[in-house]
């Protein structure tokens, strides 16, 4: 009998079950080499498992870690989380970052193209009298550019104070005979500024131009900014903010396993799903995305159609000769409009009077070089390349939030691959099949989750901004592409260039002939007289100041505006 003793010690571990005593024995050695790596105190991990009372988060059974164990790897599995989810985004961020960056340098490369195209074709023109005046034109494209950029508003005031000024530099020069002092030519730009036919010494040029680029600048500006606004809430959104009952599913997804000893035992894919699905229920921004990725493309596809920024910064350089050429060929009728508004002007001193120039000097001086030696403009860009290329790119991402769990879950680190289904796998509780039901990705189903609560009252506070920014950038795209600029102030009929509906139709034919301007309704009722003897030829109430800011509210804010368009001349 005694000799039987030894043999039952021996098989007494093995009838004791895998919940038994036997645990006690087995090896921690894999969990201490995977966690002496990560930088754990081997001090801390037992040699061999240990009772798991003190355990909160793992089963309370036989285990390799200790508290200090537990709670360093909590931390570190949310940080693994968190940071995994980052990373399954940082693609759709990189794609947005760097297509604003295309887009921007296009963009702005075409506006620089356009006024380098333009000033060489004046200075080949006018020369010296090109570069007298080349500031007026340097102003137009730098408020272009503030337009686009959105740190400037009142395109219509900035395009009619530039015919404005055109004006009272080009007036002079079909006139050297006559003085036209400030006041004269005051009188000038109220003239031309009346929208009841008065005068419209540029013919329709300045409508159509204005038609053309406040649309195309208004798309573009949208369109940029979209792209930025997707960026910076895409990367927000991705931060995602983790309650406790998700910081403690997971721990038991990922952790518990190293606890159990079981290191290289891989999560079950659903257990995966109904972690990474609660979690993430609240940070997504669907439905909002498919509706900003909708209009965005919608607006690509009008910047390179009806509202072709290519053809809108081309048309600057050809709606200003085209002015130009109208105000050579109409002089005559101009003029005496000019003079019977304003009265007749002053003989010039005879020591700066020179003769008139004749017919043929005139048009030697206004004459401009064939088509075909104009200067191109942005050579080596193509809109609808990068049109197509936003396409495909953005194809890919259109379901991101909802995919967003299965591409979490399809990283080896965080579960089985869908092919191993049937093999054991880590259940929250040890190896075997995951038994719980895989809930779908809706609200209303984490209800049910199996694996932690869910708060289904809605998104959280963070996730409400950033959608709430995604849609205002949405409102802001659908609206440029229909005409309109939602981020225009001034209320005006007329102040978005909008036209109420208009379409190009003609407008967009870069250098087609000026037609007569259509009879457009006053915004102001502002009289004017005209000045009979030399006493009242000039006496027009009020300043430059209701030439230049004729449609800018009345607003201490707008001051610093208004006394840069005053500024000296």
């Amino acid at each position: 009998m005694s000799s039987v003793w030894p043999l039952l010690f021996l098989l007494l571990p093995l009838c004791l079950g895998p919940g038994g005593e036997a645990k006690a024995t087995r090896s921690c050695a894999e969990t201490r080499q995977v966690l002496g790596a990560r930088g754990h105190s081997l001090s801390l991990l037992p040699p061999t498992m240990i009772s798991g009372e003190h355990l909160r988060v793992c089963p309370q059974e036989y285990t390799c870690c200790s508290s200090e164990t537990e709670l360093k790897l909590i931390r570190e599995t949310e940080d693994a989380f968190l940071g995994l989810v980052e990373e399954s985004g940082f693609s759709l961020v990189h794609t947005l970052a760097v297509q604003h960056r295309k887009f921007n340098e296009f963009f702005q490369e075409l506006l620089s193209a356009s006024e380098g195209s333009l000033s060489q074709l004046l200075s080949q023109s006018y020369g010296r009298l090109f570069i007298q005046h080349a500031p007026v034109f340097s102003e137009l494209f730098s408020q272009l550019r503030g337009h686009y950029r959105g740190t400037s508003s009142g395109l219509d005031d900035a395009l009619s104070e530039f015919w404005t000024q055109l004006l009272e530099r080009a007036f002079p020069l079909l006139h050297p005979q006559y003085s036209f002092p400030p006041d004269y030519l005051l009188c000038l730009a109220r003239l031309s500024i009346f929208p009841n036919g008065q005068l419209q010494p540029f013919g329709d040029s300045p409508r159509r131009l204005r038609l053309q680029i406040t649309r195309a600048l208004v798309a573009a500006r949208a369109f940029i900014q979209g792209l930025a606004t997707g960026r910076d809430v895409v990367s927000s959104a991705l931060k995602v903010s983790m309650s406790e009952g998700c910081v403690q599913a997971v721990m038991r997804l990922t952790g518990c396993p190293l606890c159990q000893g079981v290191p290289s035992l891989r999560p079950c894919r659903g257990f995966c799903l109904n972690v990474a699905r609660g979690c993430l229920i609240g940070g997504g921004l669907e439905p909002d995305w498919g509706s900003y990725l909708d209009t965005l493309l919608l607006l690509a596809e009008r910047l390179q159609g009806p509202f072709s920024f290519e053809l809108a910064s081309e048309s600057i350089g050809v709606k200003i000769s085209e002015g130009l050429m109208f105000l050579q060929e109409n002089s005559m009728g101009i003029s005496a409009q000019v003079f019977q508004g304003c009265g007749g002007p002053h003989p010039a001193p005879v020591r700066s009077r020179r003769a008139p120039l004749s017919q043929d000097e005139v048009k030697q001086l206004w004459t401009f070089p064939p088509e075909e030696e104009w200067p191109t403009t942005a050579a080596g860009t193509n809109l609808p390349r990068l049109v197509w290329e936003l396409r495909e790119q953005l194809h890919r991402f259109r379901g991101f939030w909802t995919e967003l769990p299965l591409t979490l879950c399809g990283d080896p680190r965080m579960s089985m691959d869908v092919t191993e289904e049937t093999m054991p796998c880590w259940t929250g509780a040890g190896w075997g099949r995951y038994l719980p039901t895989v809930i779908g990705s809706s609200l209303a189903e984490q209800i049910k989750n199996p694996e932690l609560e869910v708060d289904i009252s809605g998104p959280s506070l963070s996730t409400r901004r950033q959608r709430l920014l995604l849609r205002a950038a949405t409102a802001r795209m659908r609206a440029a592409a229909l005409g309109h600029d939602l981020d225009l102030q001034d209320t005006d009929e007329d102040a978005s260039g909008s036209g109420e509906g208009q379409h190009y139709s003609d407008d967009w034919t870069a250098r087609a002939a000026a037609v007569a301007p259509p009879a457009r309704p006053p915004r102001r009722d502002i009289p004017v007289g005209k000045g009979g003897g030399s006493s009242s030829r000039y006496n027009h109430s009020g300043a430059r100041s209701k030439v230049a800011s004729r449609n800018l509210p009345i607003h201490p804010l707008l001051l610093p505006l208004v006394l840069i368009l005053l500024g000296p001349r």
